[in-house]
């Protein structure tokens, strides 16, 4: 598995979705990837229309802050 590209390189809405794709290859269970992919394809489609430049920065920074709670969750757990 390789390791998750730097956050700095996430920019764009695009780039936001593959990154938590890519966390969730993370996750323990194929269960937990799974629920965790489905609920990004939500998100990234129910803000798909979104054209404010800093309400888009503001979500991606907020997705990152959330996946990476998620990480922090069930990793600590093992």
């Amino acid at each position: 598995m390789s390791p998750l590209p730097p956050v700095e390189l996430v920019r764009t809405p695009v780039q936001l979705y593959r990154y938590l794709l890519r966390c969730c290859r993370l996750l323990p269970s194929r269960t937990m990837q799974q629920h965790y992919k489905h609920a990004i394809r939500q998100g990234y489609n129910s803000h798909s229309d979104e054209d404010d430049p800093d309400r888009i920065q503001m979500i991606i920074q907020r997705a990152i802050a959330d996946a990476h709670w998620v990480l922090d969750k069930y990793t600590k757990k093992r």
